[in-house]
């Protein structure tokens, strides 16, 4: 249902407009000359006036009206321009964090590559329903019951069918990954003296 003013509202209201109006169309130039000159781009000097126009008109019965109204706007200005500051100030400081993890988890991306064209291929040469069993698993994150469900087949089919897809990609792959991963306990050589 749409807001009725009653008519000393609508009369408030059409006087705070025609003051608003009256305020953009005597200020606008120079608040724009204000925030050209502080910010970094045309595209952000415009974002800061109208965010300060924003700001004018929430709080239009503040303006002062003895001719300091200019005064007034680029206060509002300097402290949007301060928060604009922040903001991208932050969001640099989150993009290099972003920037160093992102490295730090593809420390060697040509590694990375080989390792998913290596597995990629292995992929493709199973059949469907071993690559689907691996992707529903690996990729999705199920547990063989959840497998089951979409498959639509008891879990026990699916626990063995996992088995063999694994056993199968395993020797596909080769010795692709071999010097790669983790190495369990009993893989690791036990010095001379433990195995006294």
């Amino acid at each position: 249902m749409p807001l009725r003013l009653v008519p000393a509202d609508e009369a408030r209201f059409r006087e705070l407009e025609a003051r608003f109006r009256e305020l953009f169309e005597s200020h606008f130039r120079e608040l724009l000359g204000y925030a050209l000159r502080r910010s970094g781009s045309p595209d952000d000097a415009a974002d800061v006036v109208a965010e300060t126009m924003l700001v004018a008109w929430r709080r239009v019965d503040e303006v002062p009206v003895d001719g300091t109204a200019r005064l007034w706007l680029y206060g509002v200005a300097r402290r949007v321009l301060a928060n604009h500051r922040r903001g991208v100030l932050r969001r640099d400081r989150l993009g290099e964090r972003l920037r160093l993890r992102l490295r730090e988890a593809t420390s060697d991306l040509t590694e990375l590559v080989d390792s998913q064209t290596a597995v990629r291929q292995a992929m493709d040469q199973l059949s469907d329903t071993d690559r689907e069993l691996i992707r529903l698993t690996s990729w999705e994150d199920l547990d063989p019951k959840e497998a089951a469900v979409v498959l639509g087949v008891p879990a026990r089919v699916v626990r063995t069918r996992l088995h063999r897809a694994r056993s199968r990609l395993k020797k596909l792959l080769g010795d692709a990954f071999e010097d790669r991963g983790h190495v369990r306990d009993d893989q690791l050589a036990r010095p001379a003296q433990e195995e006294r």
